[in-house]
């Protein structure tokens, strides 16, 4: 049995403008206040902020609760449209994401990988609650996101490698390898013992309906505390130099378009009914910007231009993937898939 998804909340539903807020703010401390961002940067173990790691597990550890390994064995019941959207994330949204990184971004390694970063990562989080919105079939969106969640633990640092290695852009592989351990593999594992405890001893409807939405709502919290900090200790650079972030917007924004109209192709003329090709085109032309900003934090640091980048990835995905949501409906309605 597919477990419920919730609705969107307040956190979710006006997500973009809490971004937006966030960046605000974060540029008017980086003006009037910057020792507070600089002092938290400061508290570091090994190179690692402590507070931001903290926040970085408190945004990964919530999008693994939705990992569900009961679920994977109905995977050969309808394989196509999984097939399909591994391919679209494994294959076509990486490659297309790095070449036009390549071609936008000469020049500016740190920018490039942060788009790298950002795809060579499959959502496992709110594609979920856009499969809701869309009225998707929810049993895929759960066998496609757990999928997802275990393939990322091995393929996104060999995938990242490759095409950071195309263009000789040095990168520290090990820092990767223990990225993906400390951002993916120990909340993978925090999440499967305390899924199992949590419903052992209050059941799945209280994990369902009480723990899994309040964890998701600080996750939100951690994600925003996070885009303050980056912003406050970039804000000078910003402040100085706008056409960075105008410049990483371009190649994203065309990457999106890119990736979701080759998408809706490839489910149209594979024969997929609607609420099979949605979930297909939701989660192959997401990222996963959560494991996308604590990679770039950990291998350029906080207050890096990867760091910022993949951060863009965040500001233009949540419209992006609203908007695409309305336009499967719509595509929907004048028959453009089978119903």
């Amino acid at each position: 049995m597919v477990e419920d998804v919730r609705k969107l909340g307040v956190f979710e539903k006006y997500l973009a403008a809490w971004i937006v807020l966030c960046i605000l703010v974060g540029l008017f401390l980086s003006q009037y206040l910057p020792v507070l961002s600089i002092t938290i940067n400061n508290m570091q173990i090994g190179g690692i902020s402590i507070p931001i790691g903290v926040c970085l597990f408190l945004m990964m550890y919530p999008a693994l609760l939705n990992l569900q390994f009961e679920e994977l064995k109905k995977l050969f019941r309808n394989p196509k449209p999984i097939i399909l959207t591994l391919v679209s994330n494994w294959v076509w949204a990486p490659l297309i994401t790095a070449f036009l990184a390549y071609y936008f971004l000469a020049g500016h390694n740190q920018l490039i990988v942060s788009l790298i970063l950002l795809g060579s990562s499959p959502c496992t989080a709110m594609v979920l609650v856009w499969g809701v919105l869309a009225d998707g079939n929810q049993e895929q969106n759960v066998i496609n996101t757990s999928l997802n969640t275990i393939t990322i633990m091995f393929l996104y640092a060999p995938m990242v490698s490759l095409l950071t290695g195309i263009q000789n852009i040095p990168i520290d592989r090990m820092a990767l390898v223990m990225s993906v351990f400390v951002f993916i593999g120990i909340p993978m594992v925090l999440g499967h013992i305390s899924k199992k405890y949590i419903t052992s001893r209050k059941g799945k409807k209280w994990f369902l309906e009480v723990y899994r939405p309040a964890v998701g709502k600080i996750a939100i919290i951690a994600l925003l505390t996070t885009l303050v900090v980056l912003f406050s200790l970039n804000g000078n650079v910003l402040m100085q130099h706008p056409e960075e972030m105008i410049l990483v917007s371009l190649p994203l924004l065309l990457g999106f378009i890119i990736v979701v109209g080759f998408n809706l192709c490839v489910t149209k003329f594979a024969g997929l009914r609607y609420r099979e090709a949605i979930i297909s085109v939701i989660i192959g032309s997401s990222s996963h910007f959560e494991i996308a900003i604590a990679t770039a934090i950990s291998l350029y640091g906080l207050g890096s231009q990867a760091a910022l980048g993949t951060t863009m990835g965040l500001f233009w995905e949540v419209p992006i993937m609203l908007t695409l949501v309305f336009l499967g409906k719509k595509l929907s309605h004048k028959g453009f898939w089978k119903r």
